[in-house]
């Protein structure tokens, strides 16, 4: 029933990338606060697990980035919700655009910051990624702080589309949120 309420005011998205919406979505919404903390710490083992966590998630929202433009390009994506006031269409697509670019360059200037501080980069104690700039502290130091920077849009960005989504869920109602929510069947 829910299903077809949601066909009849807007196409779904497709099951590959609901899936990886939510999966971003957790890894994103852990790894911000981690990013906040662990430079707080003192130098030590915890700090220096939270700085493997928090790379680790990184990377990995990297390439998830990487897949969910693969599948958005090869499986598409609706078309905006058509009950979406021309405001409300311009607003969740810029944020949207917005979005996926930062999915790209915060953990790209991780990467590159945490290179040029001569950091390694182990993921999830797997393999280590190979540095992509030389040492320089100061080069560091910039590119670490544009990546702050850049997180903190990003986690701003993400709490203008959970209120969006919110609001369409709790207030309107008008089945945007659950072209995004999993399928349910039966």
């Amino acid at each position: 029933m829910a299903t077809e309420a949601v066909t009849a005011r807007g196409e779904r998205y497709p099951a590959a990338l609901v899936v990886l919406h939510w999966t971003m979505a957790v890894l994103i919404l852990v790894t911000i606060p981690i990013g906040w903390r662990m430079g707080d710490l003192e130098p030590g083992p915890l700090q220096d697990a939270l700085y493997h966590l928090h790379r680790s998630i990184g990377v990995t929202v990297l390439a998830l980035a990487l897949l969910r433009l693969a599948v958005r390009k090869f499986r598409g994506a609706p078309p905006p919700h058509p009950g979406l006031a021309p405001w409300q269409r311009t607003l969740s697509v810029a944020v949207h655009h917005l979005l996926y670019v930062l999915f790209f360059v915060v953990p790209i200037l991780g990467w590159a910051g945490t290179s040029a501080f001569g950091a390694p980069i182990v993921v999830w104690g797997l393999f280590e990624l190979p540095p992509i700039l030389p040492k320089n502290e100061p080069l560091s130091e910039i590119l670490l702080g544009a990546h702050g920077l850049f997180a903190s849009t990003l986690a701003g960005l993400v709490v203008l589309h959970v209120a969006g989504a919110l609001y369409h869920a709790l207030i309107r109602r008008d089945g945007v949120m659950q072209r995004m929510l999993p399928a349910r069947t039966g």
